[in-house]
């Protein structure tokens, strides 16, 4: 981790929508287990909502469901200063903002963070009262796994460690 700087993780998505709580599902498994200087966060609202979170931090890793054809369960690691124009991935958002349009409009209007991270956790099922599934619950665990040891935490995360992906 670097020194100096607000540091958030931001779990994203909605908590009654299957596979879209997957970000909310990491956040909260890792809250308390990050060293104090990573803010955790959850982001149920739209893309405005996310952009709040993250203002006035240095380093942002955003913790969201995404689709882009992959099998269920994959974590993927995008550089979030480059995802307003990947046309390969998109996050089921159910509010008119979501994820990629808030980082355009981050960009826009000079708001991005100095270093934005997206893990994407693939998903299926994002219909209203469904839980997530099993293969985003192992994704989960192993983007907590991970974020775990990257960001120097303690505990154990319930995944199979860095480079599980």
């Amino acid at each position: 981790m670097s020194p100096g700087g607000r540091v958030a993780l931001i779990g994203y998505g909605h908590p009654a929508r299957g596979d879209d709580a997957a970000g909310l599902l990491v956040a909260r498994r890792l809250r308390g287990m990050l060293p104090a200087e990573v803010e955790v966060r959850e982001v149920i609202g739209d893309g405005t909502a996310l952009m709040e979170a993250w203002s006035g931090c240095d380093r942002v890793v955003v913790v969201d469901a995404v689709v882009s054809g992959a099998p269920v369960g994959t974590v993927h690691r995008l550089d979030g200063r480059r995802l307003s124009g990947a046309g390969d991935f998109r996050s089921p958002s159910s509010h008119a903002l979501g994820l990629q349009e808030a980082i355009r409009l981050a960009e826009t209007l000079g708001r991005l963070p100095g270093k934005l991270d997206i893990i994407g956790i693939e998903g299926r099922r994002f219909e209203t009262g469904e839980a997530a599934g099993p293969e985003v619950q192992e994704g989960i665990a192993r983007a907590a796994a991970v974020l775990l040891d990257e960001f120097g935490g303690r505990g154990d995360a319930g995944g199979q460690g860095p480079g599980a992906y």
